[in-house]
């Protein structure tokens, strides 16, 4: 449940449901994508692939920033979640899994299907995704209003929004009118290959840039710490998150690097939403930049043990107490 500290969260984003199946680099190839990227497509392709794997299929609940969501939901924050999805199954059970999330939520429904993601996992944990929008592809500027973001610290956008020119210019103008930060998570190098001039347009107006090595390498042509430099310049707060070795961070000249926390790893899926979860929480529980990165490590080892982006119950205890440890070590 909400703890009552701390001021809400609001994601906007794609409403999704993730379908993911274990399945070989051949497959993904075949499929015609770069392994590890995004794709859109129409959902005759993603009903074609089911057609001929024959890996089980698993469903839950996905979208970028809606996962982001329902992890500070399941820490105990404040969260709201704003999107559009169809009059379906799929829409009721994406609905039901922010409800278990004690997350507030705002949709539309449309009478276009519900958005899914297929999400094809290789032998090397990798995810390579095959998007279809579907309902949430008709968000538009009207469904964003300044009541939305009246009681909220943080407005977080995914990157894929970025193909939504309209609704991201609008969520800008009202989180300013609100004084709420914007918080942007670039999403996949596809996305700010395909829309750097719109990202150099409005990145003067995000305060906290989340990137993953890929992502930044695509928005600078650099390495790691050059690209932190790079970003640091744009905005307050800069993450780049290096896998294995952790995240770098950044806030105006001073520079952090916090330690991943190593598992074995099942699936990579969600892994960067869920960090964000445990950062963007920590910070609107005063954890500083530092302990709000460890948070989000923690947060974010727990989802790549298992498939899909919903973390157990016992993973959720495991990082409660983690949490509980990072607050007295902060006193």
């Amino acid at each position: 449940m909400n703890n009552g500290q701390g001021p809400w969260v609001a994601g906007v984003g794609a409403a999704l449901v993730d379908l993911l199946v274990e399945e070989t680099d051949q497959f993904v190839s075949g499929m015609g994508s770069d392994k590890g990227g995004m794709t859109l497509v129409e959902l005759e392709t993603i009903d074609s692939a089911l057609k001929t794997t024959k890996s089980p299929l698993k469903v839950v609940p996905g979208g970028s920033a809606c996962n982001t969501i329902v992890g500070i939901g399941n820490l105990g924050g404040k969260a709201r979640f704003i999107g559009r999805l169809g009059k379906d199954d799929l829409g009721k059970a994406f609905m039901d899994g922010l409800v278990k999330a004690n997350v507030d939520h705002r949709l539309g429904q449309s009478d276009n299907p519900t958005g899914r993601v297929l999400s094809v996992v290789t032998p090397d944990t990798q995810r390579t995704m095959f998007t279809y929008l579907g309902a949430s592809s008709q968000l538009s500027p009207e469904d964003v209003t300044i009541d939305d973001f009246a009681d909220v610290g943080m407005v977080h956008l995914e990157g894929y929004l970025l193909f939504n020119r309209p609704v991201v210019e609008k969520i800008i103008a009202v989180a300013k009118q609100a004084k709420a930060k914007i918080v942007l998570d670039l999403g996949s190098y596809q996305v700010v290959e395909v829309c750097r001039d719109f990202l150099e347009q409005i990145i003067k107006s995000v305060d906290i840039v989340l990137a993953n090595e890929d992502e930044a390498k695509a928005y600078t042509g650099m390495g790691e710490s050059e690209s932190l430099d790079i970003l640091a310049g744009k905005v307050e707060t800069a993450v780049v998150k290096i896998g294995k070795k952790g995240a770098l961070l950044a806030q105006g000249k001073n520079r952090f690097q916090v330690d991943a926390h190593l598992v074995k790893a099942l699936d990579t899926t969600g892994a960067g939403d869920l960090w964000a979860s445990g950062f963007l929480f920590g910070l609107t529980q005063g954890l500083g930049i530092e302990n709000s990165a460890r948070l989000g490590c923690k947060v974010g080892s727990e989802v790549v043990q298992v498939m899909g982006a919903v973390i157990p119950d016992a993973g959720w205890k495991r990082v409660h107490q983690y949490r509980a440890d990072l607050a007295a070590s902060a006193r």
